[in-house]
């Protein structure tokens, strides 16, 4: 019989599919605004500002050292859903501009609306024993050895990332981009509780 506090294969491929669509929807939301985020994700929206290069290879690029890492303290199999993760959502954000367009999106919304799809799209990822990696691989490890929420983990690097921001955008697009990078963390800090699911 399947241990009911376990995923099957099936229910991590739809989850984890479910996810990267959310998040590079949310990526796209992101760069038609001109707003940063924080985590990885972030990192890699700054350089492909700077640079014009692509996010989505930047992305997958950006996450390659923190696999080894994944792979040490959470196990082959986390590693290789986050890997699976990464990869689609960078493909993802690659072909989605063909798909999807904006006639108009206000910043505010847009900056709110992004952090309720990404939110929803790190639950989905935690909950299936997953993370788009790099800071969300050590705020699960934070959070599994020391009860300390993912999501307050990840507001704190972000605030770090978001102080680099300024070199590089505006005031008022930083503001608007701290605030999505802030519903994006409240969202799981409140809703990534173990003692609450368990699933794996």
């Amino acid at each position: 019989m399947a241990d009911p506090k376990t995923h099957s294969l099936t229910e991590d491929a739809q989850g984890i599919a479910f996810a990267a669509t959310m998040a590079a929807f949310g990526i796209m939301i992101l760069t038609h605004l001109g707003l940063v985020t924080g985590q990885t994700a972030g990192l890699a929206v700054l350089i492909s500002y700077v640079t014009g290069w692509g996010f989505g290879p930047v992305f997958f690029v950006v996450n390659i050292p923190f696999y080894a890492f994944g792979y040490w303290r959470m196990g082959a199999r986390f590693m290789i859903k986050t890997f699976l993760a990464v990869a689609a959502l960078s493909g993802l954000t690659m072909v989605m501009p063909g798909w999807v367009s904006f006639a108009h999106l206000d910043t505010g919304f847009g900056a709110v609306l992004f952090g309720l799809v990404s939110g929803a799209a790190l639950l989905a990822l935690f909950r299936h024993g997953a993370s788009l990696g790099g800071i969300g691989i050590v705020a699960l490890i934070l959070q599994d050895r020391f009860g300390i929420r993912a999501g307050w983990v990840q507001l704190g690097f972000d605030a770090v990332l978001f102080a680099v921001a300024l070199a590089i955008v505006d005031l008022p697009t930083v503001l608007w981009s701290f605030l999505g990078a802030a519903i994006v963390n409240l969202t799981i800090a409140i809703n990534h509780r173990r003692d609450r699911y368990v699933a794996t």
